[in-house]
């Protein structure tokens, strides 16, 4: 069965011929060698392209292990391009090629070639790939299955996937393995063998259990505001550690590179200003974080928060935490100032939503609770509620937007009802 990744074929086909080279980025098995050398191809061909104008290379594939020489490649490279006609290198694990920065520059020169390539070593897993490509690199980033891309191949109904793909996420292997035994055993095999393995080598981690621990924490803790300070303190009440603020800054960096944690700021709607500390982590693939504390603490609320950070990062918004400064009276009569916390400011361009996740409403305390930190903010962005159940979008007298998980996650213009 195939999954059809139309979101990320987009992104390929805007950049083309943009003079650069689309190097396509995510965690292993997010599916970025598929997304190349089968979807991608077949719309070139869609679109007119000839066969023998797309050059297709899979360095890691025995028979093109001489390939991997820069010379090599680079002579069979020119001996493709026999006419002015455009030509598009579709280069697949291309790190094991020597060299491969300079020779993907060079070659990037000639006016009639469009490069676009993926991999999947400790380089290509982290952020500062791109830099490698001298400022002529271009990113698309990859992320796991979408709800919506999950559901596309799902045999069942919405909330039975949405049990499955809060369990085990959205690693199409995963996904399209059928027993839930050995979906465990791939998410656990890839933690151990891969991800982990990647990291470590990058970074020349000594002391790997320290960093397995902190990752182990995150997951336990995902969408709670915390800091190197904090996770120090609990290193040192729970585990007896003596690890270091910097030692934890450095593995969170790791980590984040990698692909498989992101983060959110918090941002002083008010003041209009970044607070650079406590911030929110999430990870990347709601399998994996369940993976690394063993399929326990599977907290629906939580779950489903993690859930809408990735959605909103996989719509191309950027995400922060909300914050807003209220006064109010107390008891005694006094003014205090209270500070109320909004799940997500997102953005994308001249465009901002602020959104709340709340699993359940089940009576207006509840209500009143969730919708008190947008009523607080007195510009006219959109306000949204997205809850486990809310029969249909609606609007509330005060102009908030309820919606459920399900019209959030399955429409992608949810955000604009």
């Amino acid at each position: 069965m195939e999954i059809l990744r139309d979101v990320y074929l987009q992104r390929l086909v805007s950049k083309m011929h943009n003079g650069l080279i689309k190097v396509v980025t995510g965690i292993r098995r997010c599916g970025k060698s598929y997304l190349l050398c089968n979807i991608f191809k077949r719309y070139l061909i869609s679109q007119g392209v000839s066969q023998d104008h797309i050059v297709e290379m899979a360095f890691d594939d025995w028979e093109n292990l001489r390939y991997r020489n820069a010379d090599e490649f680079y002579n069979f490279a020119k001996s493709r391009i026999i006419d002015d006609g455009m030509y598009y290198f579709l280069l697949d694990e291309v790190q094991m090629l020597q060299d491969f920065e300079s020779v993907l520059n060079g070659l990037l020169r000639r006016k009639n070639v469009d490069i676009y390539v993926t991999g999947s070593n400790a380089k290509f897993l982290s952020r500062d790939v791109i830099t490698e490509f001298r400022g002529r690199g271009d990113e698309v980033h990859m992320q796991p299955l979408s709800f919506s891309e999950f559901m596309s191949c799902y045999q069942g109904d919405r909330l039975s996937g949405w049990n499955e793909y809060v369990l085990y996420g959205g690693l199409p292997p995963v996904v399209l393995t059928k027993e839930p035994e050995y979906k465990i055993e791939m998410l656990n095999s890839l933690f151990s063998e891969t991800y982990i393995t990647d990291i470590v080598g990058r970074n020349k981690i000594r002391n790997v259990g320290e960093m397995e621990d902190l990752l182990n924490i995150l997951a336990s803790n995902i969408g709670t505001l915390t800091s190197p300070t904090k996770l120090q303190a609990t290193f040192k009440s729970v585990k007896k550690s003596k690890i270091t603020v910097t030692t934890i800054t450095k593995y969170l960096n790791y980590l984040s590179e990698s692909y498989l944690i992101e983060y959110a700021k918090r941002y002083d709607i008010k003041g209009k200003a970044y607070i650079e500390t406590p911030l929110k982590y999430y990870l990347t693939d709601l399998g994996l974080r369940n993976a690394r504390i063993n399929f326990r603490q599977i907290e629906m609320p939580h779950s489903m928060e993690n859930v809408i950070y990735n959605e909103l990062r996989n719509r191309g918004l950027n995400v922060d935490v909300g914050t807003v400064v209220i006064s109010e009276k107390n008891q005694s009569g006094s003014v205090t100032r209270k500070q109320l916390e909004v799940d997500f400011v997102a953005n994308r361009a001249s465009k901002r939503y602020y959104i709340q996740s709340a699993y359940a409403i089940p009576n207006e305390v509840k209500k009143n609770q969730e919708i008190r930190p947008l009523k607080a903010i007195d510009d006219s962005f959109k306000k949204i509620v997205i809850t486990s159940d809310a029969p249909a979008p609606f609007y509330t007298d005060d102009g908030i937007l309820t919606m459920s998980i399900f019209d959030f996650l399955l429409d992608k213009n949810s955000l604009d009802f």
